[in-house]
């Protein structure tokens, strides 16, 4: 997992992660010690120079403080126990010197598809091996060489792995927790406590920034490893041997007798999990089955601008800033959005439906939903299509507010020559096929999809790009009344066939997003050998 420290190893100064020979990634903060002639920066003013450690921060960032970094040196120095012995690490030697490098794969790979925003991530080694499961602990070497692990289960694990967010070494959840009834508290429950907002009790955690995210990411990823460890130990509880029958081994291509039965199963119970993903698909292909093809798919995603997520920003804050906020805010809108189409019928009335959730690659939680609607309700005919789906830019004296909602929110790209390095461009053309073509009337496409009315005319300028100018070709399908209430982005499709229900289950066919990395020696470099050193990793 990438979230662990191993000080036997030391880091690398070009990177944040470094190996270890039996293949586990382990978070790193940098180089123990400074380059010839060069003053200490980062980690390193801990161990060297500690006496002018305050003038060596000022030199990496003008903008910092000098009396709030005496502030916080002190706090650590006089009440964290864990410092004053990280410092003896400067009389450890031989610190090795290497690079982690992270390359982007071809374009058709979706799989290794670089992030397109800044975000912390968890990467999970993908090999046969089990250490990922059972050895993800800080490793510390004492002066006398000796090396001590502590796991991810005891307390103190968190306050050396955060000594800025615990200054005071405030223990974390451990196996032996407790809540004030003395039940044992589930490592879910403790870091859910401690990422909620209380008013007039403010939380340094929650000040983190990019630390929050890393913290948010690491428990997280503790929480998944306990429940991967009980269900590796609990096979029989969990009745997997309904899993290990003939027909799955057939399945999977096994023609050998004696492997059948050894497998370990992950069950559709843990959520992600491929029979997870496997099982959804068949439920939604059983709606479909029963009720018919989907008529609409709604695409929402979350707007950071949100009033309810910019006023509980604190000071100096951005919603980067704050991934538990941005979450529990989109879980709220969302909630609703599902009572205004469900329940209240805005679009027409329900039979049934499906959704997924995605937070891949993309830094915003968005939501894909299938609706099927009742008989009376079906959308038949044109007219229908336009009574819920509109793909036209509003006019800015009759509809002010939705104008300006469908400019900052419903608008393509812009790609092609105006921007050939957007995402959605391959082999220069955009695959979306926008800007779309311009119709008169809404009709069935030769695919039975319909071709919306996108009349011709009314150029504007989009926001931050004062520069361009955009038309009815690049407008995204959308309904007013969910645009209006919703302020975020929200496309709405008529359906046209049954392979919407394939799209949004698309990872059971694509798999799991992956990241190659490979691992170079910074003092031998052999280039023919640095061939054999690309690892697939899976995050």
């Amino acid at each position: 997992m990438g979230v662990n420290i191993d000080e036997s190893l030391t880091t690398g100064t070009h990177g944040i992660y470094t190996f270890r020979a039996q293949g586990s990634i382990y978070h790193s903060i940098g180089s123990l010690l400074p380059n010839e002639n060069c003053r200490p920066r980062y980690m390193q003013m801990w161990i060297v120079d500690t006496d002018h450690d305050i003038d060596n921060r000022l030199h990496e960032n003008p903008e910092l403080r000098r009396e709030l970094l005496l502030k916080i040196q002190n706090i650590l120095d006089q009440h964290n126990p864990f410092v004053h012995v990280f410092r003896q690490i400067g009389k450890c030697q031989d610190i090795p010197n290497c690079r982690l490098i992270i390359r982007q794969q071809k374009p058709n790979e979706h799989q290794y598809s670089l992030p397109t925003t800044s975000q912390v991530a968890a990467v999970i080694v993908d090999n046969e091996c089990q250490e990922t499961l059972s050895n993800r602990d800080i490793t510390i070497q004492g002066i006398g060489g000796n090396l001590i692990s502590i796991q991810d289960v005891v307390g103190y694990y968190d306050p050396l792995q955060y000594p800025l967010l615990l200054p005071y070494g405030t223990y974390g959840w451990d196996l032996n927790s407790r809540n004030i009834n003395g039940t044992r508290l589930t490592c879910l429950n403790y870091y859910a406590y401690m990422l909620q907002i209380r008013e007039n009790s403010p939380s340094l955690i929650l000040r983190g920034g990019r630390l929050l995210q890393q913290y948010v990411v690491d428990n997280y990823v503790k929480i998944e490893t306990q429940r991967l460890r009980w269900i590796r130990s609990n096979q029989r509880d969990i009745r997997s041997e309904l899993y290990k029958g003939l027909k799955d081994c057939l399945h999977g291509g096994e023609n050998n007798a004696g492997n059948i039965g050894t497998k370990i199963i992950l069950p559709s119970s843990f959520g992600g999990s491929p029979r997870d993903m496997y099982q959804r698909y068949q439920d939604a292909m059983t709606f479909v089955q029963t009720y018919g093809k989907p008529d609409i798919m709604l695409t929402m995603t979350c707007n950071p601008n949100w009033n309810e997520i910019k006023n509980q920003l604190l000071p100096g804050q951005s919603p980067q800033d704050r991934p538990d906020l941005i979450t529990r805010i989109f879980r709220a809108k969302f909630e609703e959005f599902k009572k205004d189409i469900m329940d209240r019928g805005v679009l027409g009335k329900v039979r049934s439906y499906s959704y997924v959730i995605e937070y891949q690659k993309r830094g915003l939680p968005h939501v894909h939903m299938l609706v099927i609607f009742e008989n009376n309700d079906k959308l038949c005919t044109p007219d229908h299509f336009d009574s819920i789906v509109r793909a036209e830019i509003p006019s800015q004296t009759e509809e002010p507010n939705l104008h300006k909602a469908v400019v900052h929110h419903m608008i393509h790209g812009p790609c092609g020559s105006i921007n050939p390095n957007c995402p959605c461009m391959v082999n220069g053309k955009c695959k979306k096929k926008f800007p779309k073509p311009f119709v008169e009337y809404t009709s069935r496409g030769n695919d039975s999809y319909p071709l919306y009315r996108r009349r011709e005319g009314g150029q504007v300028s989009i926001p931050h790009h004062n520069d361009v100018f955009i038309d009815n070709g690049w407008v995204v399908p959308y309904n007013p009344w969910l645009l209006l209430k919703y302020d975020c982005h929200i496309n709405v499709e008529v359906c046209g066939g049954i392979k919407c229900v394939k799209y949004i289950y698309k990872y059971i066919h694509k798999g799991l997003d992956r990241v190659a990395l490979e691992l170079r020696n910074g003092q031998h470099c052999d280039e023919i050998q640095l061939r054999g050193w690309k690892v697939d990793l899976c995050a």
